[in-house]
């Protein structure tokens, strides 16, 4: 590896980006909590870089885009990954035209039906972590994602997108509702039970 560039440094990991074998990677390196034993922070960033590194590959089964996995690291928690130079969805999507803007957020419903129906949750879903690339949406930062098959994991799971949404473009908030008409789509009559879902994560939260 040779001329790494730190691109962005969150509590669990950097982002860094090198060269790997001739081509522009990104490598996410995650960092070490000085306030954990060493052994079982050793063993926290094995498992979580294995679990997300298995998460993608699963994603890519799935259909949905990623990017490819060159090279994982458990002893240093570093997943060498491709360099997916396109444009995240959080800068594009509100100079869009409506009708681009609704082809768009329908296929991220697609994309997120893709997930659910194989049971994986993503976990972090904003438009922060999608880049759209020769018209395909790439899903990134799987760190806190999981497999679960619950319906409630899913409605909090695009929870998550329809917050991120209403604060991010806000003036374009119908974007969830495209968002949920691309995935009907793909799951069908098991849309219903999740939408239900997100209603009753709202309603928890209004009267907390």
């Amino acid at each position: 590896m040779t001329s790494e560039n730190v691109i962005y440094q969150g509590a669990e990991a950097k982002i860094i980006t090198s060269k790997h074998l001739d081509s522009d990677v990104v490598l996410k390196k995650r960092i070490p909590k000085k306030y954990r034993i060493n052994e079982i922070d050793d063993r926290l960033i094995s498992y979580r870089t294995k679990e997300e590194a298995k998460l993608m590959m699963e994603s890519r089964k799935s259909g949905v885009s990623v990017p490819i996995i060159y090279d994982v690291d458990l002893k240093k928690g570093i997943i060498t990954m491709e360099h997916v130079k396109g444009k995240r969805v959080k800068d594009i999507l509100n100079d869009l035209s409506e009708k681009e803007r609704q082809n768009l957020c329908m296929k991220i419903g697609e994309s997120i039906a893709n997930l659910h129906k194989n049971d994986i949750i993503h976990g972090d879903i904003t438009t922060s972590n999608m880049i759209l690339k020769d018209d395909q949406i790439y899903f990134i930062d799987f760190g806190l994602g999981e497999k679960s098959s619950e319906i409630e994991t899913k409605g909090v799971d695009l929870h998550v997108l329809m917050e991120a949404i209403e604060s991010t473009h806000s003036k374009y908030s119908n974007c969830f509702n495209y968002v949920l008409d691309g995935y009907k789509n793909v799951m069908k009559e098991d849309a219903k039970k999740v939408k239900d879902k997100i209603d009753d994560i709202v309603r928890r939260g209004r009267y907390r």
